[in-house]
Formats: C-alpha cells, structure tokens, sequence
C-alpha cells in the first residue's frame, strides 16, 4: 500500500500495465505523426502525357537534377530548407536548342506555405511555356504538400 492509501499497490501497476503502455505508445508516435515533413509536388503536361515530380527539401540546390520531359524540355523543381520548413522554391524550364539546353523560364517563391487545398497547382498557379522556334508547349503547376515521414 502507498502511504494515506487503502488500496493495494498491486492494483495500481495492474491498471498501468493495461492502460499505462498504451497511453505511453500513443504519446510517443506523437512526434512521427505531427510532423510529417513537406514536399514539392509538380504536375507536367507536355505532348499528350503528364509528368509528376516530387522534391523533398534540400540545402544545396546545385545537386537537384533536372527531369527530362519527352526530350524536348527539361523541368527542375527546387525546394531549399529542411524537414520542417521550406525557405523558397525555385523552378527552372530548358529547351533544347541547337544541342543544348537552354533556360526558358525561372520562377521563385519566397517562404511557401503547405497547400491544404488539394489543387495541383496551389502554389504556382498554371504556367504554359513555349519553346522558340518550334512552339512546343510545357504546362506545368506545383503545390507544397505535407507527405508522411
């Protein structure tokens, strides 16, 4: 018995056992479950096909690599921050020209907030681009999602 108590000690360890681990599971899956970390999600329509791109935060934006799109355009989405905050993004299109890729287009978003909305294109809106010469057109809209750690 505890001191100022008439009832065994024994009962309280059972009642933890029972209900204790449960409540103890549950406080530390908290964490993993409040803080799902935020991704860059991009949809790419280009020549009859559509391209989804994902990004996860970086530090260093130059080792993001640039999805090809049908070989006639390249699309690279950047998100700069950590696992809890996205600093900006930044979204470059390229052509090809002449055997090189060219810069078509650079978009920047300062401080984006997660998107709750479900719209594919929350964060950027639509934009169609146009490649000189052959007119070929890129249409591509991103929004800042919360995915599961």
């Amino acid at each position: 018995m505890f001191p100022g108590s008439t009832k065994p000690a024994i009962r309280s360890v059972a009642w933890f056992d029972s209900m204790g681990w449960i409540g103890l599971l549950a406080v530390c899956a908290l964490p993993a479950m409040a803080f799902a970390a935020p991704r860059l999600r991009c949809t790419i329509d280009q020549g009859g096909t559509t391209q989804t791109v994902e990004s996860a935060p970086v530090t260093d934006s130059y080792r993001v690599e640039s999805t090809d799109i049908n070989g006639r355009f390249r699309f690279k989405a950047v998100a700069v921050g950590d696992e809890q905050q996205v600093r900006y993004v930044k979204l470059y299109s390229y052509y090809r020209a002449n055997g090189r890729w060219m810069l078509l287009h650079e978009a920047r978003y300062e401080t984006p907030a997660i998107q709750t909305g479900g719209s594919t294109d929350a964060l950027t809106g639509r934009h169609s681009l146009y490649s000189p010469g052959r007119e070929r057109e890129l249409q591509y809209g991103c929004t800042l999602i919360e995915a599961a750690p």
